[in-house]
Formats: C-alpha cells, sequence, structure tokens
C-alpha cells in the first residue's frame, strides 16, 4: 500500500495523486543496515513504510535495547525529536531493504496550517502511535516474554521471519538463548 492510498483509506476520500497532497511526499529506498536516525540527530522526516523492517533502539547503561519494531503501512521516526526538534535519545535503522515514502517536517507542519484534512490525518495517526504505545507499555507489565512473543508471531508471521533472532531477543528484555527455548516450546 503505498501512503497515497493510506492517506485516502484514512481518510476515507480520494485525492487522485501524490500532487494533490497538501505537502509533498518523496519516494525513497533503505539499505539493510543503513541508519536513517542517529543517536543525538534532530529529526526532520517522517517516513512511511511500503516494505520493508525498522527498528528503533535506545542506549541503556549496559547495552542498547530495541525499543519497537516497525512494518509495512506504518509510519516511523524519531517521534520525539520530530515533535519537539531537539536531538533524539534513540537510533532508526532498516532491518532489511525498505522502500519507504519520506514527507518532510516542515512541509507537513505547514499543511497543518493550510489544510483541514491533514490535522484530521494527524490527529488519528497521533490516536493510533499512542494506542500502540499503550498496548506495548502494558503488555511490557503484565505479559511474559512468551505471550508478547505469541502475540507478534501472530500478528506479523511473514516479518518475524526477517528478524534475527538475537534482535527479537532484545525487544523482549531476554537472552536468545531463552527466545529458542520459547521458539522451540511453541513451535514442537
Amino acid at each position: 500500500m503505498t501512503f497515497l492510498e493510506f492517506f485516502n483509506r484514512t481518510l476515507n476520500i480520494s485525492t487522485p495523486s501524490y500532487e494533490d497532497l497538501p505537502f509533498p511526499v518523496k519516494k525513497s529506498f533503505l539499505k539493510k543496515g543503513e541508519i536513517v536516525t542517529e543517536y543525538g540527530q534532530v529529526e526532520d522526516s517522517l517516513y512511511f513504510m511500503n516494505r520493508g523492517i525498522a527498528e528503533i533502539t535506545i542506549k541503556s547503561y549496559v547495552s542498547e535495547k530495541i525499543i519497537d519494531f516497525f512494518f509495512e503501512k506504518e509510519f516511523f521516526c524519531c517521534f520525539t525529536s520530530f515533535l519537539n526538534q531537539q536531538p533524539g535519545d534513540v537510533r532508526v535503522m532498516a532491518l532489511m531493504d525498505c522502500d519507504v515514502e519520506v514527507i518532510k517536517r516542515e512541509d507537513l507542519m505547514q499543511a497543518y496550517n493550510d489544510s483541514f484534512d491533514v490535522n484530521k490525518f494527524g490527529r488519528i495517526m497521533t490516536e493510533h502511535g499512542y494506542i500502540r504505545k499503550s498496548n506495548r507499555e502494558k503488555a511490557l507489565l503484565t505479559k511474559t516474554a512468551e505471550e508478547i512473543y505469541v502475540e507478534m508471531f501472530k500478528n506479523k508471521p511473514d516479518y518475524i521471519s526477517n528478524i534475527p533472532v538475537n534482535k527479537i531477543a532484545k525487544y523482549l528484555g531476554i537472552h536468545p538463548e531463552s527466545l529458542s527455548r520459547i521458539r522451540k516450546k511453541i513451535h514442537s
């Protein structure tokens, strides 16, 4: 699904072409392992994933932790930096080759001033982002790593096979050996 299709579906409208959007959208390609946003960088773009997987990591006192993965039909970036224009404390990286569409922050902010549809779209996306983060936080507080992994596998089976085991383990906050035991138990 392209950003234009997603925009139209979200708002239940029919913007005929990219030229008719209230802000420019640029198609881009990210290579596997490419850093999209580095620690300490101020985020100036919002990315829409057409195909691929991206991860967001944060440094802890001991190691790096994976905060989240982003898949097809999802927006990603260093959201706090994008919103407050301060240096970010996370890194965004492509986990596999990704086809993305890019919206520059300054173009989006201008469109918020000029377009009711863009304001509505922004509100809906913010609500979805809040619900996603709230659900993730609740899961971390109330579910076991195994339960979270089972949900991941159920919701994104095609993608899970493309994420290295050590990265899934980091995301779950467990050792790769523990994840191997969970996977063996589930798949036996």
